[in-house]
């Protein structure tokens, strides 16, 4: 199994597998953080993670609760199956999602920005193409097509013709089912060097459109007051720069893997 490396709080991992756990499996909300660590001291002990759908890839992040501390601040590289907040440079705020829908456009998934650094619906998890071609724990080169799942959802990135609500540029929204959408859920990670480095500023373009994944400041009202749109726009500038923040994130493993670790 590929070696983790936390650098999230080990309270945010708890929020985030209690949220998991209580949705799929009805408790309520108060139980939440109960779950969450029930789940994470049950996995202590496990040997092997598969992340083949919502239950296990909490218990992947369970896991990793154990690996922060020394490791928190090295510098590396940003591999497939890794599971990360994403900070715009310019505007300070992450990549964030939530059940909730647009109310014009397309009516899908929307996607923000938001200020706050413990909020669990901030994760995403990078994966490969509908071809695949991002095996777990393989460094993700610069100019590479991922999609970015979102993990409380289960929906993809993506972004179409339809003009986004504040700004009238191109919407971006979440679309899909259990991380599987459609050919405008791909991104090209543009960065520089040959991989994508936890430290550096990348952006992220469209395959369909050629947009760039951007913030301009815009700010919603109820029901999302004070979130920042995300949109996508044509040109590159430092509206579209991010970089990698809190995460897990699974180390390059020596032997090259193999069986189902596609992600």
């Amino acid at each position: 199994m590929a070696a983790l490396e936390s650098a999230a709080p080990h309270g945010d991992w708890l929020r985030l597998a209690g949220a998991v756990s209580a949705r799929l499996d009805g408790n309520k909300t108060e139980a939440a953080e109960a779950s969450g660590q029930r789940l994470a001291a049950a996995m202590q002990k496990a040997d092997r993670v598969c992340a083949a759908g919502p239950v296990l890839l909490v218990l992947l992040l369970s896991l990793s609760v154990q690996g922060g501390g020394g490791t928190k601040n090295r510098a590396g590289l940003v591999t497939c199956g890794s599971v990360l907040k994403l900070l715009n440079t310019h505007h300070r705020v992450r990549l964030h999602s939530h059940d909730i829908k647009y109310g014009s456009g397309s009516g899908q998934q929307s996607v923000t920005g938001v200020e706050a650094s413990d909020d669990a619906n901030s994760y995403w998890r990078i994966r490969g193409g509908p071809e695949g071609a991002c095996p777990r724990g393989v460094p993700v080169r610069c100019g590479q097509t991922v999609r970015l799942t979102h993990v409380l959802t289960g929906k993809n990135l993506h972004t179409h013709h339809f003009s986004s609500p504040l700004s009238n540029n191109q919407e971006v929204s979440a679309f899909g089912e259990d991380g599987e959408g459609d050919d405008l859920d791909l991104w090209t990670v543009r960065c520089s060097g040959q991989h994508w480095e936890r430290e550096a500023s990348v952006r992220f373009q469209h395959v369909g459109t050629s947009v760039f994944l951007s913030i301009t400041g815009e700010q919603y009202g109820s029901p999302i007051r004070g979130q920042l749109e995300v949109h996508g726009m044509t040109s590159a500038n430092s509206h579209n720069t991010w970089k990698v923040m809190e995460g897990v994130f699974i180390k390059p493993s020596l032997v090259p893997s193999t069986g189902h670790d596609e992600l």
